[in-house]
């Protein structure tokens, strides 16, 4: 690891650090797994959690019960944050900007605590959705790395909005001539949090500040591979202007059931099921539908999405979202009446929670329609299968991006977080896809192999966990 005045590097036989994760699932869960590989390399690590979030911890503080101890603080209270709630999945991609705001109050209490530790930590990593952790570094005069739980090219994308807002708000299209390949977006499709922003709203200007800080850590860890972003992690290195940028994913291949993804039970039972139907399915004809553990499709996208596959012809696994009761009512999450008796067969239709790495690793499994969340993207890349893109809010367009047009391991589908599919058009897609798509598909088999081998021995992500080693 490049020796500097600030590097988290030290003698101690056991570098202390202090890690903060963000409560959202799709940043825990990965930097769970790191911490789980930090502490596989020896390094002392308080974790900072708050009070109902720290079950999430049980199985990384079980692997690590010398090395790894929670700090736990209280969640402070926020005015948007009803009482008990400390994790976005209890408020929607609309929560981000309350907790962000709200997470940033454990300044003073960390700066107490840090001061009055016999051994305190030498460096922070913390997610980049808690860029203020950035200046509590500097306070403190320890570096500060910033942890994605996403790819570089997002973290270009961020920096480069989040510095120039006032110039980019009134464009319906921005280009970013800088990177590679010059990508455009719609204004629309640009990162959600950044689509809400109001100028001199004091929760938003504290977290286009925090934004802004990322870029200015120490070092950048990305749950990414290299051969998946190659030209973008080039490009932010000249950006950051210096080489301390790792890609060490995807971290869900090095750890595997330390972030406590798997279920039980009959959730268990349900997946040998799965399982078993999918070992009578030829070999990648299966279609595996899922939007991720956010989204809940309205009574219109149900029905547009239950007719193309349908028309499709195809084989598929549909995992559904379904809501609450009152959103039931309402249509949402609901699948249409008599669909499943018309599918049966070539179908099977899953409300709630599916074992999505295994059915994803398995032979008959083609493609994969996806919303484009990352760690969904990695999941995909891993299992070797080729991407049904409908992006909708959040990092997915440029995700959607980055598969298509960059790599070709994926298909555009449809896109927009409100968008009714035309149904013959998305069942015409799906089926040209599965039954046309041999390069496509091939590509999807080389980025698995290039996946595989970057966390193995000698591979990129490896090398970068151990060049990363005390940091």
């Amino acid at each position: 690891m490049e020796s500097t005045d600030r590097s988290p590097k030290a003698s101690h036989p056991h570098p202390h650090i202090l890690v903060f994760p963000y409560p959202a699932q799709g940043h825990m869960l990965s930097l769970l797994d790191l911490t789980h590989q930090l502490g596989l390399r020896g390094l002392t690590i308080t974790i900072l959690i708050t009070p109902k979030n720290l079950p999430l911890l049980s199985s990384l503080l079980c692997s690590h019960p010398s090395s790894i101890t929670p700090l736990v603080l209280p969640f402070p209270s926020h005015p948007l944050i009803p009482p008990g709630v400390e994790h976005v999945k209890d408020l929607g991609n609309t929560g981000n900007l309350p907790i962000m705001a709200a997470l940033g109050k454990l300044r003073d209490p960390l700066i107490h605590w840090f001061n009055s530790h016999p051994n305190p930590p030498m460096a922070i990593l913390s997610d980049f959705f808690l860029g203020w952790t950035q200046h509590l570094a500097t306070h403190l005069n320890i570096p500060r790395i910033s942890f994605f739980s996403s790819g570089a090219f997002l973290a270009s994308v961020l920096d480069y909005i989040w510095n120039n807002v006032e110039n980019l708000k009134p464009l319906s299209e921005v280009e970013f001539s800088y990177l590679h390949g010059s990508p455009v977006f719609k204004q629309e499709h640009l990162p959600s949090v950044f689509k809400l922003y109001k100028r001199s709203d004091p929760d938003w200007e504290f977290v286009k500040d925090g934004f802004t800080a990322n870029t200015k850590s120490w070092g950048c860890v990305f749950n990414s591979v290299d051969a998946l972003e190659t030209e973008h992690v080039r490009c932010l290195k000249t950006l950051v202007g210096h080489d301390r940028v790792f890609t060490v994913g995807p971290l869900s291949l090095t750890s595997p059931g330390v972030s406590g993804r798997g279920n039980s039970g009959s959730e268990s039972d349900r997946n040998d099921r799965v399982l078993t139907w999918l070992d009578g399915c030829a070999d990648g004809s299966v279609v595996y539908v899922c939007f991720g553990s956010q989204k809940l499709l309205t009574k219109e996208q149900m029905e547009a999405l239950a007719n193309g596959l349908e028309k499709s012809g195809t084989r598929f696994i549909w995992v559904v979202k379904t809501g609450t009761t009152k959103q039931q009512e309402d249509g949402y999450g609901v699948v249409p009446d008599g669909f499943e008796e018309r599918v049966a067969g070539r179908s099977m239709v899953i409300k709630g929670w599916a074992q999505q790495v295994s059915i994803l690793n398995h032979r008959a499994v083609g493609g994969f329609l996806s919303h484009c969340g990352w760690n969904s993207v990695l999941e995909g890349i891993v299992g070797g299968v080729m991407i049904l893109a409908w992006p909708m809010e959040a990092d997915q367009f440029m995700n959607a991006k980055l598969l298509v047009d960059d790599m070709g391991v994926g298909v555009r589908v449809w896109d927009g977080a409100d968008a009714v599919p035309d149904s013959d058009e998305l069942g015409r897609i799906i089926a040209k896809s599965m039954n046309e798509g041999g390069g496509v598909k091939a590509k999807a088999k080389e980025l698995k192999q290039k996946a595989l081998a970057a966390t193995s021995d000698g591979g990129s992500s490896r090398k970068d966990l151990d060049r990363n080693d005390g940091g």
